[in-house]
């Protein structure tokens, strides 16, 4: 996948089939957008997602910038789906200013030669926002593309958006979320050394620090899975602060594996999220906290048992 980013100087090289979005979290409603584009690269279309960075909603100050994704995340799922070009499109003041139809003609029709552009009910660009669906649908004669405005996605009678899947993060209930996303809620990264507490006490962690802009479900203990290598373990993930050890306000995501012993120190590791277990706590002392994380790990292995069993 080639990724187009931090330039305005940007060319397809051939015809485009193109989405437009800002593609936070990559939910199901998102993947039935861009269905339509991976459709059409049989027809010797490029795959194109055209998204924004910072997105419209953080520059212009309507959310905290606390992302479902993180740019890098996104990346990989863009990439993992088969889209084959990927523009970050760089708003700023200048950018932001563009008058929609000047938008279409520069950026969309002419630098990348859109043939098919699908985009959702409430898809908005240019200055002020004026680039719409009725817009796109106007211009498409005089530019040669077709337009498809697809429908929105629909999880018992609520419309699946970034703000459905974020309240169901934020409140813990990462089943919900899992349906909406269409995949666990997930971290990656590096693994990194942590305060080693858990190898002292014979049960060994692995720890990923989140980015600033990750939005982070509610503080506790998580059952889980990890992949990495092409590799799938379950194991037991705590986020938090690990208040009975550790005087710093850092977050960290810390897994323990089952049966699983491998020095995994800097090696690129996904950690998802399958279902809260009880939120984080302060023990009064080390043995107290062993104590609870046994009976963690022993409850974690039921819970992965039982869904082999499904």
């Amino acid at each position: 996948m080639e990724i187009i980013c931090d330039t305005l100087d940007f060319r397809a090289g051939q015809k485009t089939a193109l989405a437009i979005g800002k593609f936070d979290g990559l939910h199901i409603g998102h993947l039935q957008l861009l269905s339509h584009i991976l459709r059409r690269k049989g027809q010797g279309f490029l795959a194109t997602a055209f998204t924004f960075h910072p997105s419209p909603a953080v520059f212009f100050g309507r959310e905290k910038g606390k992302e479902l994704t993180t740019r890098q995340e996104k990346r990989k799922l863009f990439e993992k789906m088969g889209i084959d070009l990927l523009v970050e499109f760089p708003l700023d003041q200048a950018t932001a200013a563009t008058p929609a139809e000047e938008f279409v003609k520069r950026y969309l029709a002419g630098q990348l030669q859109a043939g098919y552009i699908a985009a959702g009910a409430d898809v908005s660009f240019g200055s002020q926002g004026r680039g719409d669906r009725e817009l796109l649908q106007r211009l498409s004669a005089d530019f040669g593309y077709q337009v498809q405005i697809i429908d929105k996605v629909y999880y018992k009678g609520r419309e699946v958006s970034s703000t459905f899947v974020r309240d169901q993060v934020e409140a813990g209930n990462m089943d919900m979320a899992w349906k909406l996303l269409g995949r666990p809620y997930s971290f990656e990264g590096q693994v990194a050394p942590g305060n080693r507490l858990g190898r002292r006490l014979g049960m060994p962690t692995l720890n990923l620090y989140p980015r600033e802009e990750k939005l982070l479900p509610p503080m506790g203990v998580y059952y889980s899975r990890v992949s990495f290598e092409g590799r799938c373990c379950p194991g037991i993930t705590n986020i938090g602060q690990k208040p009975t050890v550790n005087e710093t306000k850092a977050v960290s995501v810390e897994t323990y594996l089952y049966d699983f012993g491998e020095d995994m120190y800097g090696k690129e590791i996904v950690t998802e999220l399958l279902q809260f277990k009880r939120p984080e706590m302060k023990f009064k002392d080390v043995g107290e906290l062993k104590a609870q994380m046994e009976q963690d790990i022993a409850q974690g292995r039921q819970f992965h048992n039982r869904r082999k069993d499904k």
